[in-house]
């Protein structure tokens, strides 16, 4: 039985988070020829603090735009 888990940040609603589950599960029922029905996915959410991107907290890194973007006010 293939189980699936994946980490989110938190934000998304349910209807993207069901929207997911359901294709998560058909990639993975395809990929592996196995029943849907034997997919199983779990969602684990994190908040903005708890998730790390190039050694900075989620909420600090999104707060400023990336090095080099064209879009940099000022």
């Amino acid at each position: 039985m293939p189980f699936v888990q994946v980490t989110l940040v938190r934000g998304r609603t349910v209807e993207q988070k069901h929207a997911m589950i359901a294709a998560v599960s058909a990639a993975v029922a395809s990929s592996l020829d196995t029943p849907l029905e034997r997919v199983r996915v779990a969602i684990y959410e994190v908040g903005q603090d708890e998730w790390g991107i190039g050694g900075q907290p989620y909420s600090a890194a999104r707060a400023e735009p990336p090095a080099g973007d064209l879009h940099r006010p000022g």
